[in-house]
């Protein structure tokens, strides 16, 4: 029971110790500055335009909880979001249709994204065939749970569609579905893909400064 307890005691030391390694805060900042930019220049138009990429904030939460993933981090992007929105509506005259008493359950939205992407970070020792299937399904089942959790609350709790019926509303949100979850999959495989990229080039570097010493 002691040599047990020990062991788990080790366990969490060294979990925290390669959380605290200068390095990773260092990698972390870095991803955290990435996606922190890649929302403010995607999210001032939800829709996509021919100008404008989709809007990639659900990608964003999701690759924030697998490679930065403390709650100060999520904080930080919801108040971007905030930010960002304010800015589009205030300076640049962006409709403001979509902001009611709805608008707070993106905190759940972009909850379930950050959450899907940290237990996903804890699955990279699984082999690679297992760790792929699991990607799969949290990426699917995490923007799935979010496009329900969005569009019903905007349904329920907006107040600006009292004359459509649920099923009317439903039908109609139908064709954008595929849509929301793709693109969120799009950016999270770039950049998962990237992070993976940039992370062999950082091993092989170390690699090579070894073998020349």
């Amino acid at each position: 029971m002691i040599s047990r307890g020990l062991g788990l005691q080790t366990s969490a030391t060294n979990d925290r110790s390669k959380k605290m390694n200068p390095t990773n805060l260092i990698r972390q900042r870095w991803a955290l500055g990435a996606l922190a930019l890649l929302m403010a220049l995607t999210r001032f138009h939800h829709e996509g335009t021919p100008f404008a990429l989709p809007d990639a904030s659900l990608a964003v939460f999701f690759l924030a909880g697998f490679y930065a993933n403390r709650p100060r981090h999520f904080v930080a992007l919801l108040v971007l979001a905030l930010a960002v929105d304010y800015l589009a509506i205030a300076g640049f005259g962006v409709d403001d249709y979509c902001l009611s008493p709805a608008y707070a359950f993106l905190i759940p939205t972009y909850g379930v994204m950050w959450w899907a992407g940290v237990w996903l970070s804890g699955q990279s020792s699984q082999p690679w065939l297992s760790y792929i299937a699991k990607l799969a399904g949290a990426l699917g089942a995490s923007t799935s749970v979010a496009f329900l959790v969005s569009n019903a609350s905007f349904f329920w709790f907006s107040g600006k569609l009292a004359s459509v019926g649920f099923f009317e509303y439903a039908q109609g949100l139908s064709s954008e579905y595929l849509p929301y979850v793709g693109a969120a999959a799009v950016y999270a495989m770039l950049g998962l893909g990237l992070g993976a990229m940039l992370s062999a080039v950082a091993a092989g570097a170390r690699l090579g400064g070894m073998e020349t010493r």
